[in-house]
């Protein structure tokens, strides 16, 4: 496939502020694209950046072939963007909200309405069509949001965390809209900070933190970076983390990892026999922990393997940029 989205070398400056440090990133054509990454990271930042909401300080970006520094305009009617907030005026319908859209991008009223009638049907809210979008739940302003963001049949459907605030049977329906949109041919690009989320949609994910990409590949190449075997993972207090990575160094030879309260490595054989025997040991040197367990390597793991840190609790600033592809 073709890359629609390239960016080379791309840097962003606040001041003395990098936001973004000289990332590289090649995005398919019709394949759903991962920004992964805690608050702060840059995801919004450099999607601004191909927004042409901001301009980079250096570096190239082209959608579709065409420059953001100079052919904006044109980008900006092959993309749609759901912003991380939903953005839906409460005092209008559904369908007022979706004309008022439909209008803004000039839309020729034959097709508007056509357009308005697909929107609500994509978005299960043809029966609320004349219902003020103020009445209505977070899970179906959020959807109302996404058909808003595609009124102009874009090429590219940027989603900037557009699942946040939402509960779990909204999020799930939510995933579900956007994997039907891509098998339609859309190219979607998410940023996000659901480990879950990327693991669910995303073709191909880049890791970004401190404004460097760390990682890059499909879920399952990511995940091969933590190991063959099984993760296993241990929560005690912090002040035992220290002590439980020597023994488990000196009893089973495991090299661990370890992110505030949570130390994890990876057992390549007989992972349930050593976990038993890990517990014995516990017990043993009377070491308190509030759980133990395996679990499959995830994007999580990844995420400590390559920063120390979880997605929530980042710490350290020295990052090794690893790319797969």
């Amino acid at each position: 496939m073709e890359n629609i989205v390239e960016l080379k070398g791309v840097v962003m400056r606040f001041g003395d502020f990098v936001a973004v440090d000289g990332i590289d990133m090649a995005i398919k054509r019709g394949e759903i694209y991962g920004i992964l990454g805690p608050n702060g990271a840059g995801k919004t930042t450099a999607i601004n950046m191909m927004l042409g909401l901001l301009e980079q300080t250096s570096g190239k970006i082209t959608i579709s072939g065409l420059d953001t520094k100079k052919e904006i305009n044109k980008i900006k009617m092959m993309i749609g963007f759901m912003t991380q907030e939903t953005v839906v005026d409460q005092d209008l319908t559904a369908e007022e909200n979706l004309e008022i859209t439909g209008r803004l991008y000039h839309i020729e009223e034959g097709e508007l309405r056509r357009e308005i009638d697909g929107a609500l049907m994509e978005s299960d809210l043809e029966k609320f069509r004349k219902v003020r979008a103020g009445t209505f739940s977070g899970g179906m302003q959020r959807r109302l949001n996404l058909v808003r963001s595609m009124m102009h049949s874009p090429k590219i459907l940027i989603l900037d965390e557009p699942t946040t605030g939402l509960d779990v049977q909204n999020r799930v329906s939510m995933w579900k809209k956007i994997k039907e949109l891509n098998e339609k041919g859309l190219t979607v690009i998410l940023t996000t900070q659901y480990l879950e989320e990327a693991d669910a949609l995303c073709d191909r994910i880049s890791i970004i933190d401190h404004g460097k990409i760390i990682a890059h590949g499909t879920p399952a190449e990511l995940k091969r970076m933590v190991g063959s075997g099984d993760v296993l993972e241990i929560s005690t207090k912090v002040d035992q983390v220290e002590r439980i990575c020597k023994m488990l160094k000196a009893k089973f030879k495991l090299d661990s990892v370890n992110a505030s309260d949570k130390i994890t490595c990876v057992i390549e054989k007989n992972a349930t026999l050593t976990l038993s025997r890990i517990s014995a040991e516990l017990d043993k040197e009377k070491i308190q922990v509030n759980s133990i367990g395996l679990h499959l390597p995830t994007l999580d793991d990844v995420f400590i393997k390559l920063t120390g840190s979880t997605m929530r609790d980042t710490l350290g600033d020295n990052r090794k940029t690893i790319k797969m592809r």
